[in-house]
């Protein structure tokens, strides 16, 4: 064999092995970046905010309340109320602000509210047309102020439909409401009034029946008089 075919074939051996390596690394980056797009991404515990979905154990969870505490020597910590998005079952748990979490890479989406038929709420798709059923335990309290036409948000994931919500303000109107007396409006002093939805809040002294007031529907807490 010549000194130039023994080149050409070290050459082509080299190249080879080049590719075969490139093509290795690239087939790696890529089941990383599968892998991670079906995860999520790592976020300091510092960084969950309601709504958020996380993986915990192996389950997704959707963050519904969150609480910053200090505890001296041991750090901030934050506590979460979850909620597992396929049974529906709430626990709470505490995160350290440093530690890293997984956080599930969401779409978001807007569903109209059609109607409730027993223990199931069925949404529509406004750009498909096309009929979501959920359960109604996936909107908690907030199933109260669901109403006709109302748009609601949903976070989606791998095809999944994992959280949904009534918009966090909303507008109700005041159904009865206990009666005002002189010498109350000087200071906030709160009431019972009862919504047209049945619910139960406290409200300012001020507020009577028939008003229309914004609720909060994360706590059921009066916000503001309705502009008229």
């Amino acid at each position: 064999m010549s000194r130039g075919t023994r080149g050409f074939l070290q050459k082509a051996r080299l190249l080879c092995s080049s590719n075969l390596t490139l093509k290795c690394a690239r087939s790696g980056l890529q089941r990383a970046c599968l892998t991670q797009q079906s995860r999520g991404v790592k976020v300091l515990g510092s960084e969950i905010r309601e709504g958020n979905v996380v993986e915990r154990k192996g389950r997704m969870m959707e963050v519904l309340k969150t609480q910053h505490t200090q505890q001296g020597r041991g750090g901030a910590t934050i506590q979460v109320e979850l909620r597992d998005v396929q049974s529906g079952l709430k626990s709470t748990e505490r995160f350290r602000t440093s530690e890293a979490i997984e956080k599930v890479f969401c779409e978001e989406k807007t569903y109209t509210f059609l109607y409730i038929e027993g223990d199931n709420v069925f949404l529509m798709e406004p750009s498909t047309f096309e009929q979501v059923e959920v359960s109604k335990s996936m909107f908690g309290n907030g199933a109260a102020y669901l109403t006709d036409g109302m748009s609601v948000s949903g976070q989606m994931a791998d095809g999944r439909l994992l959280s949904v919500a009534v918009p966090q303000r909303v507008t109700c109107k005041v159904v009865e409401a206990e009666a005002s007396y002189k010498g109350q409006t000087a200071n906030p002093t709160y009431k019972k009034v009862v919504l047209d939805n049945g619910l139960q809040i406290s409200a300012p002294n001020f507020i009577d029946a028939e008003d229309m007031i914004v609720v909060d529907t994360t706590d059921n807490s009066y916000l503001t008089r309705a502009k008229a």
